[in-house]
């Protein structure tokens, strides 16, 4: 087994002992690495309320999707974690931005605490098409 490593400077690098993505040759799937809203350029969190967080998180899943040769709607399974899951509403009204019918396998969990005091992180997997990015 060979993994192919995916990175971008268009989403917040690793803050710990991990990747962005990784791709196994061979196979269609991608597996994301959970995002937090850090601006890429700064390694900063996003200023503002809950809502600019999720968008934020949302751009750097995008980036990293698209580095690995797909976008958001090549995601087949999306893990969200929130500190306050009374926020599921506004993940829920921001999600239908980003993402079109039909739409990917999810989980909610809430949880205590998140890197960075910040208040939502998600992960995910996604199968790239034939064509995609070459390895």
């Amino acid at each position: 087994m060979q993994k192919n490593i995916i990175s971008t400077d268009q989403a917040p690098q690793a803050i710990g002992t991990y990747s962005q993505a990784v791709h196994v040759t061979g196979g269609s799937t991608v597996y994301l690495s959970g995002q937090i809203p850090l601006i890429p350029e700064t390694m900063e969190m996003v200023e503002g309320d809950i809502s600019a967080q999720i968008h934020q998180v949302f751009k750097n899943l995008s980036a990293v999707c698209k580095a690995s040769g797909g976008n958001l709607n090549d995601i087949v399974k999306l893990n969200i974690f929130l500190t306050e899951l009374n926020n599921f509403a506004i993940v829920n009204e921001i999600m239908s931005q980003y993402f079109d019918q039909p739409y990917p396998a999810r989980a909610a969990v809430g949880i205590n605490e998140l890197p960075k005091f910040s208040r939502v992180e998600m992960d995910g997997v996604m199968v790239i098409k034939e064509g995609g990015y070459h390895f």
